[in-house]
């Protein structure tokens, strides 16, 4: 291992794997409880999250922060393969109401915490910034393509109408659709309100990452051993691969190929369980696929990095 992966291991996934251990033993202590996870969750998806996104694509040059070949890239080869992946799985994973589950489980990245923490550690206000940007354009279609696979396969469907309204009422896209204007057209927000929203962004990845933490529940997968290995190769080796070496493919190097490799790379986003659950999908299923993405991401990001640090692309 080099001394730049190596830095990369202590600085960048060392601060997030410690966070993530800290909240599981906190709550196993008996000094973090499912309440203070539940509140804690809700703060940081409905105020502190919001709150960072916001900040950090206003104050960004849009123009200059994501190049169209960047976000095209990204989206085009998300969707890409999102199709196979679901005709990967339309053939080999039982029961039928599994297959949403593994689909979501197996494109969802959780750029919005995991990601987020990486690419701050790693490059700063510069680099969360372009994450942010690349988060608000994906989120829109994780929300979609999610609403679109799990009312497929399962067999309790909620209406088009009522998955329309909790993405437009999603409070990270409302921040993200509010902020692209200012980013846009470079308007500046006023001292105090940017003050005041940077003490609520800086409660989001501590807080988001201890719950995260407190909430990973290491059981035995018994039978749903299959389907959460398919899900997981999918998220942590094959999804990575394929956005990343597409964005290279389109000219994106250095910082920006960077960034899009740690959103990417990270594991399978918690909102997949609230959503999973909400349609009254296989919760246990979707809980098991976060925790193993979780644990099996963290080498794979390392080595990942320091693969793309020996071709040069960084």
């Amino acid at each position: 291992m080099n001394t730049e992966t190596l830095y990369f291991a202590l600085n960048v996934t060392g601060p997030v794997l410690v966070l993530l251990a800290t909240g599981y033993l906190l709550f196993r202590a008996g000094l973090l409880d499912d309440a203070f996870v539940a509140s804690g969750s809700k703060l940081v998806f409905n105020v502190a999250l919001p709150a960072l996104l916001f900040l950090s694509i206003s104050q960004a040059d849009f123009s200059q922060t994501a190049s169209p070949e960047l976000l095209g890239a990204t989206l085009i080869a998300t969707l890409v393969f999102f199709i196979a992946l679901t005709i990967l799985v339309h053939h080999t994973v039982q029961p039928k109401a599994a297959r949403g589950v593994v689909i979501q489980g197996g494109f969802r990245a959780n750029m919005g915490i995991i990601g987020l923490a990486y690419c701050d550690n790693l490059y700063g206000p510069e680099g969360l910034a372009l994450a942010a940007v690349i988060l608000g354009v994906v989120t829109l279609l994780f929300n979609v393509l999610s609403v679109f696979i799990l009312n497929v396969y399962l067999p309790t469907k909620r209406s088009l109408m009522q998955h329309l309204a909790g993405i437009v009422t999603n409070p990270l896209i409302i921040s993200i659709l509010l902020a692209l204007p200012l980013s846009y057209w470079q308007i500046p927000l006023p001292e105090f309100a940017v003050s005041t929203g940077n003490y609520f962004a800086q409660l989001t990845l501590p807080l988001a990452l201890l719950c995260t933490g407190a909430s990973l529940k290491f059981r035995s997968v018994g039978g749903d051993a299959r389907n959460i290995v398919i899900s997981t190769i999918s998220k942590c080796l094959l999804y990575p691969l394929v956005i990343t070496l597409s964005c290279y493919a389109f000219g994106v190097r250095g910082t920006s190929l960077g960034v899009v490799y740690l959103l990417c790379v990270s594991p399978t986003a918690a909102a997949s369980y609230v959503m999973t659950k909400g349609v009254g999908g296989d919760a246990r299923l979707a809980a098991s696929i976060i925790v193993i993405t979780t644990v099996f991401s963290l080498p794979v990001t390392i080595v990942g990095y320091g693969m793309l640090q020996l071709s040069g692309a960084l």
